[in-house]
Order: C-alpha cells, then sequence, then structure tokens
C-alpha cells in the first residue's frame, strides 16, 4: 500500500452545547487506530475577538490530546449550515516504512511524513494579526510565514500541492483594492520566486466572515520516477490563472490572476490522488450569471466530473452564497448518491454572481484501476 492507499478524510459534527464542550465531543470522535495529520474546524464566533479566544480553546484541547504530537490545526471563521461546529480531520494509516515528525514553528503545529516514495507537509494555521492589520498586510504576512516553514522543512515553494486560502469578506473592498485581489497579489509575489513548470498548486480561495487570512497547504517532494504530481485542466474551463482582465475584479495598480490549477493529483505507481480546487459555474472564463442555482450546481459536478474522469470522490465541502439554497443543495447533492462525507458551509464565493462552489478529494486506487 502507498500513500494514496492509505489517506484517510472524515467528517464530524458537534450538537450545540459550549464552545469548549463541542471542541471535546468532536475530538473524542476522531478514530484511534489512525495518525491524525490534519484538523480542520469550521464555525461561527461573533467578533474576532471572540474568534481568536475559541482559536486558544482550540488548541489548548488539541494539545492536551495530543501532547507533543499534534497534527496541523485551523479554525474557520464560515458558518456550517447543518451543524454549530464542524470538523474535517486528514488521517493516516502508517506502516513501519513510513516516518512521521511532528514539529512546531512559532506555535504553528505541522506534519512532516516520509517513506520510499516522497517526503510530504501537512501545514496550516498560517495567520497574521486579524483585528489590527489590512487584508494585504496579513497576506504577505501569512506567506512570509509559511515560506519560512517550507524552508525549515527543505521543500520548495513549488512543490506546494494543494493550498486552501481563506479570506475574510472576499469580495469586499478596502479603498479601490479588494480583498481577494490584495490576497491574490501576495501570492503572486510569494510565488514568483520560483518556476512552477509543473503546474500551480490546486487550490480554494473562499470567503470567511471573520478571521482575516488562513491558509493551509499540502506539500510534497518525490524520490522515484513512478511517483510524481500532475497538473490537471478542464477542456471546458480556461485556467484561472490565464484569466483575462475583464474578469478580474482587480486594483487599478495590480492585476495578478489567481495561481492555481483546476485539479492536481498525487499519482504512485497505479494508484492516483486528486485535489479538486475550489470548482464553480464557469465556462471558458465567464461564470453562468443568470443560470438558477440548480443549474449552477450541477454545471458545477459537470465540470467536477471533467476532472476526475473514473476517479471517485471521497469528501467534498459545498459552500454556498446564499443559505436559503441550503436545502436544495442537499437533495441536488443526494440525487449524486456519492455516499460521502459532504459538508455545506455559508461562504462568500470570489464572484457575486457565483451562488455555489464545492471543492474536494478523489482517489483511483490500483483495484479501481485494474476493473475500469
Amino acid at each position: 500500500m502507498n500513500y494514496c492507499d492509505k489517506i484517510r478524510y472524515h467528517l464530524y459534527r458537534a450538537e450545540q452545547a459550549a464552545f469548549p464542550v463541542m471542541v471535546d465531543e468532536l475530538l473524542n470522535q476522531l478514530p484511534d487506530e489512525e495518525v491524525i495529520l490534519r484538523l480542520a474546524f469550521f464555525g461561527t464566533p461573533p467578533t474576532n475577538e471572540e474568534y481568536l479566544s475559541r482559536k486558544r480553546v482550540i488548541h489548548e484541547k488539541i494539545h492536551q490530546k495530543f501532547g507533543d504530537k499534534m497534527p496541523t490545526i485551523s479554525y474557520v471563521s464560515q458558518p456550517p449550515l447543518d451543524a454549530p461546529l464542524i470538523l474535517e480531520a486528514h488521517s493516516y494509516l502508517p506502516e513501519t516504512s513510513d516516518k512521521l515528525s511532528f514539529q512546531l514553528y512559532k506555535e504553528i503545529p505541522y506534519v512532516v511524513l516520509e517513506n520510499e516514495d516522497m517526503r510530504m507537509l501537512f501545514a496550516g494555521g498560517f495567520q497574521s494579526d486579524v483585528v489590527n492589520q489590512s487584508i494585504q498586510q496579513q497576506s504577505e504576512e501569512v506567506f512570509r510565514l509559511l515560506s519560512e516553514v517550507l524552508e525549515r522543512e527543505h521543500f520548495p515553494i513549488n512543490s506546494i500541492i494543494r493550498q486552501w486560502n481563506y479570506i475574510e469578506q472576499i469580495t469586499r473592498y478596502a479603498g479601490e483594492d479588494q480583498h481577494y485581489q490584495s490576497f491574490n497579489n501576495a501570492r503572486s509575489a510569494c510565488y514568483q520566486q520560483t518556476t512552477w513548470e509543473n503546474g500551480y498548486p490546486a487550490a480554494t480561495g473562499i470567503g470567511t466572515n471573520l478571521g482575516g487570512i488562513l491558509v493551509d497547504l499540502d506539500a510534497v517532494v518525490f524520490k522515484r520516477s513512478n511517483a510524481y504530481a500532475t497538473a490537471i485542466d478542464n477542456k471546458l474551463q480556461i485556467a484561472a490563472h490565464a484569466y483575462s482582465d475583464q474578469v478580474l475584479d482587480v486594483s487599478h495598480k495590480i492585476k495578478s490572476t489567481p495561481k492555481f490549477e483546476r485539479a492536481k493529483s498525487i499519482t504512485i505507481d497505479q494508484s492516483t490522488l486528486i485535489y479538486i480546487s475550489g470548482t464553480a459555474a464557469i465556462r471558458g472564463e465567464e461564470s453562468l450569471k443568470n443560470a438558477s442555482f440548480e443549474k449552477q450546481l450541477r454545471a458545477t459536478m459537470e465540470n467536477i466530473a471533467e476532472l476526475t474522469g473514473k476517479a471517485v470522490p471521497v469528501i467534498l465541502r459545498v459552500y454556498l452564497r446564499d443559505k436559503e439554497d441550503y436545502a436544495d443543495a442537499v437533495w441536488l447533492m443526494d440525487k449524486y448518491n456519492l455516499q460521502i462525507p459532504i459538508s455545506y458551509m455559508w461562504a462568500d464565493v470570489c464572484r457575486k454572481e457565483l451562488l455555489v462552489e464545492i471543492e474536494g478529494i478523489a482517489n483511483l486506487i490500483e483495484n479501481d484501476f485494474h476493473n475500469s
């Protein structure tokens, strides 16, 4: 078995209770037989000050449970639509050939996995001062922090294979600069330190109601030729990093495009894992502006099917611009009969006309390959 066969994804929901009680309830559901690599909490704090207080509670609880083997941690200020607090967990079934290293940098925990196929970094919770700094300042600080961790562990910047970008009030303006555009400018400045012959990371850029700029990432360096990453294009869409100025909501100064691929895969021998970027109802580079919610969701799932091919989704997140669409979203997603963990969030999408965005992870393991 290799990494693609041994990685696991779980989703847990808490019942309404005091915040520390909900955190305990979620942590108590984690599997004992698997090594926890990443924990991402999603909730709805009322203010940024309370967000920071709850974030401290999460870190204290996780430190109590895991000691010096803490997974990477993030707390996303994004309202879940089917629970007051949810937890997405990425875990792993290690074998004797796997070496796991749990590290801490400036109070940011992260994990390094190494085996004969690759070295892989699971990092996140990269965040700056969410109360006093501008989005531009936060974005620059976040990319400085993540670059320091990458350098510390000898991962080049272009080894990032998946990035989750959470942006407070993503479509809001600070003067003439849109929050998302400010983030994209900082990302481009970081990425231009290297070349990207094998494509940019898969990524999601999604709104949060609070929490400033928050970034999580996976990075990988391969050790042999039968283990590699592949950028995946969607023939129905123009690559986001090739967008024209006409579809970018940009400042008058800088017009950096979003630097990500529609999807990116890890292949080890005959097994493949696909990171599906945040995907919406876009054809070419234009949104389906006047389409109904149902048509947008179906177009989004068509885009995902184009990216994944015969691979099967193992976990999805559905982001809804309007929470009133939640019941319709569940009804429509149920029709795909996926029988996998699906979370539903109320979140601003990067274009105001888009009603839904979906991201996830898909897997094509060796047995699937032989049976196809």
